[in-house]
């Protein structure tokens, strides 16, 4: 399942734009950039850390992935949908990511856990019906399990860099 939003809005709980998931891999809103956190400078190219709060900015939109004490509309987890306009939301957008090793790998599977409130970022079974059929809750679950592990599937890849590059492979005399 592909993290998912368009400008669609919950009808009930925080009223602010859905985050979903969908099974479709040509989908023009599944994309995400991944930014420091707020009021943070991320320069692009810069690896992102296990243990770094980010924030995921939906392309299509603008917003930022977020999260607040609401209930999400299905299974009554917490609610997370995408706030903020241009980018630019509050704290409740910082997301910590949660991995092995030092670096976030491209190829390796993370957790996202919310700095605020400390869920992890989910997609489980429940679906929704009009006017977004058959794609699936996004909620944020207080326990990590299989239903909040994350991958890059596709995208641009930005080389790490050369500060970056000298300080990991540079070896002393």
């Amino acid at each position: 399942v592909r993290l998912h939003s368009h400008d669609v809005r919950y009808g009930s709980g925080s009223g602010q734009q859905s985050v979903t998931g969908v099974a479709a891999a040509d989908d023009g809103n599944s994309y995400w950039r991944v930014r420091g956190r707020t009021a943070a400078v991320c320069e692009r190219g810069t690896p992102v850390r296990c243990g770094q709060a980010i924030r995921l900015t939906h392309l299509g939109t603008g917003r930022n992935l977020h999260s607040h004490r609401f209930a999400s509309p299905l299974s009554g987890n917490q609610e997370v949908s995408a706030f903020g306009e241009a980018g630019e939301g509050d704290y409740l957008d910082d997301w910590t990511v949660v991995c092995s090793g030092t670096y976030w790998s491209r190829e390796s599977e993370v957790r996202f856990q919310h700095a605020s409130t400390d869920v992890f970022l989910s997609v489980t079974g429940e679906q929704y019906g009009r006017p977004i059929h058959g794609q699936k809750e996004v909620h944020g679950m207080a326990a990590s399990s299989q239903n909040n592990y994350w991958k890059v599937m596709e995208g641009i890849f930005m080389q790490p860099s050369e500060v970056f590059k000298a300080e990991q492979y540079h070896a002393e005399l």
